[in-house]
């Protein structure tokens, strides 16, 4: 028998140690007058050492607020400089940050707040159309008629404080600078102490996934986790404390706070914030002006980007490297970002929530076959397998099957939910991805799709990501996403959902005959529509179950979809 689809990631470099606090602190003084922060929307350049400032201020006075180690702190915010500071202050104090999407409404941040038992909540203005603090009052109307830190809520038992990110008396809510206030009665020493009676191991954040069905579930992370995977992306990106990030990407989501985040603060790096929330041509502007060596995004992002009237006029030369993550990466748009946007020592990084969230990771010293092909290898310190999803057996390389993950980086549970963590973390501590994958000889992990996305067509196994790739070669295809839809004759067919380039024109024909010849015939799309966008979540995840409910609706394939399978 052959290899079989095992491999696990060695490095010289020891895992880190220590908690979130301890490694900032270590970072500010060594880097003090380097950037850290800037945001662009709203005028703030802090560098290290103000940061630190910034964070020990927060930090006393939600312990003057009355949090404790362990308890639940809330943030519903876009990418304001205030969402750094937070993570940073709620890690040092040990209290659990817990994330709340900005595209939430009321019934859903009713939800969060009481599947996570927040204890204290801090919320942001408003933007555009949404009224945060109106929502607030509209999910806890208690919190209007009280005094702030006072709040006593039947819905929410566990909630007492309401903090308003800014400097607007609001009733029942502290005003950010209270809160600092209030610290001033906390001395170094207390929060010295409180520091110290910390463990690694300590959970620190509470992230939402956005599950196709049911309720969203919590993941609960460490600092152990969440430090080293930021620590080992910002290594195989090379980062030092002459690195400026631009971060489109939202906090709220593993890709912000981790790869983003983390990864700077880890390396002394300075994070650009372009807007509170993505913008092709904000991006553009940031990229120029502050001169950044680096850009993270999902497939979508850097689509818009590169689309945008406007591109030719920015000035691309100063970045250097990236991440492009969150969902499958197209083989050409990668190739236009390496060229177009200068950033030849892009990478590609691979993982989920449930995992801090890489897995695999190329670097900057692999091959560019491999960077456009593959998601890379496995992290230093962890491990990945391919199994048959029937058998849980290991399959040969090069098999297809479902990916599992295990070492640091895995989350300890899903927060008040057992059963569906046992569902996930089996009795090996491997985390079940969901997804399908092959590992090639040298342990490069190529995505095939998710395991709920293979299309079974009158028996034969297809993975839509293979169609995906091969319609990019189309030149007049800008993105493509392909699902499965009912049939009452082979129990699926095959659907590709297109956006054209700009100013461009096609057929269904016309595309189904690009594939004659090329693929095999059951593989080639029997239907095809023409889209501006596609359906997705606010991290810019493709969402397929969404494509084929609507698809179902305009098909007329009702009928077919009720018919029971074995």
């Amino acid at each position: 028998m052959g290899l079989i689809s095992y491999a696990t990631g060695t490095s010289e470099v020891p895992l880190i140690g220590k908690t979130i606090g301890e490694m900032f602190d270590e970072v500010a003084g060594r880097y003090p007058g380097a950037d850290a922060v800037v945001s662009v929307h709203q005028g703030i350049r802090w560098t290290y050492r103000d940061l630190h400032e910034q964070v020990e201020a927060l930090a006393r006075g939600l312990m003057a607020l009355g949090v404790e180690r362990g308890d639940r702190v809330g943030i519903w915010m876009m990418n304001h400089a205030e969402w750094i500071v937070t993570q940073v202050a709620t890690a040092k104090i040990g209290a659990i940050l817990v994330n709340i999407n900005p595209a939430y409404r009321t019934y859903e941040l009713e939800y969060a707040l009481r599947q996570s038992e927040v204890q204290t909540v801090i919320i942001q203005g408003r933007f555009k159309t949404s009224d945060y603090v109106g929502m607030f009052y509209e999910a806890c109307p208690e919190a209007f008629d009280c005094k702030a830190g006072r709040i006593q809520s039947e819905k929410f038992p566990f909630l007492r404080n309401a903090i308003f990110a800014g400097e607007i008396p609001y009733n029942g809510m502290f005003r950010w600078s209270e809160v600092v206030e209030k610290g001033r009665g906390v001395n170094q020493d207390e929060l010295a102490a409180r520091a110290a009676s910390l463990d690694f191991d300590d959970p620190v954040n509470i992230q939402y996934t956005s599950g196709t069905t049911g309720f969203p579930k919590g993941v609960v992370l460490s600092h152990h986790s969440v430090l080293n995977n930021g620590f080992i992306i910002g290594e195989g990106m090379r980062f030092s404390e002459r690195d400026r990030l631009c971060i489109p990407v939202p906090f709220y989501h593993c890709f912000g706070m981790v790869l983003s985040n983390m990864a700077c603060m880890t390396h002394g790096s300075a994070m650009v914030l372009p807007s509170p929330a993505f913008d092709a041509e904000s991006v553009l502007r940031t990229i120029q002006d502050e001169r950044c060596t680096a850009l993270h995004g999902v497939p979508t992002m850097f689509i818009a980007e590169l689309a945008h009237p406007n591109f030719s006029n920015y000035y691309m030369g100063s970045l250097r490297t990236g991440i492009m993550a969150g969902s499958p990466c197209p083989v050409e748009v990668m190739k236009q970002v390496n060229t177009r946007m200068n950033m030849s020592e892009i990478v590609i990084v691979y993982g989920q929530t449930e995992t801090s969230p890489g897995i695999t990771m190329t670097t900057t010293s692999d091959p560019i076959e491999r960077r456009v092909s593959t998601v890379g290898r496995a992290f230093p310190h962890a491990e990945v397998k391919i199994i048959d999803p029937a058998t849980g057996k290991i399959l040969p390389r090069g098999e297809v099957g479902e990916i599992c993950a295990r070492g640091y980086m895995v989350m300890k549970c899903y927060y008040n939910n057992p059963s569906a963590t046992h569902l996930t973390l089996d009795r090996n501590g491997w985390n079940h991805t969901g997804d399908l994958g092959t590992l090639d000889e040298e342990g490069y992990l190529k995505i095939e799709g998710r395991l709920k996305d293979m299309v079974i067509r009158g028996g034969e196994n297809i993975y839509p990501r293979e169609i995906e790739e091969f319609l990019h070669h189309h030149p007049k295809v800008s993105d493509v996403y392909v699902i499965g839809v009912p049939d009452t004759k082979y129990g699926e067919e095959l659907m590709a959902w297109i956006m054209l380039r700009e100013k461009e024109s096609a057929t269904e024909d016309e595309i189904r005959e690009f594939c004659v010849g090329k693929i095999a015939n059951f593989k080639i799309p029997r239907y095809v529509k023409f889209v501006d966008d596609f359906p997705m979540s606010v991290s810019g995840k493709i969402q397929k179950f969404r494509m084929r409910e609507i698809s179902i609706d305009e098909l007329g394939l009702e009928d077919a979809s009720r018919i029971e399978t074995a």
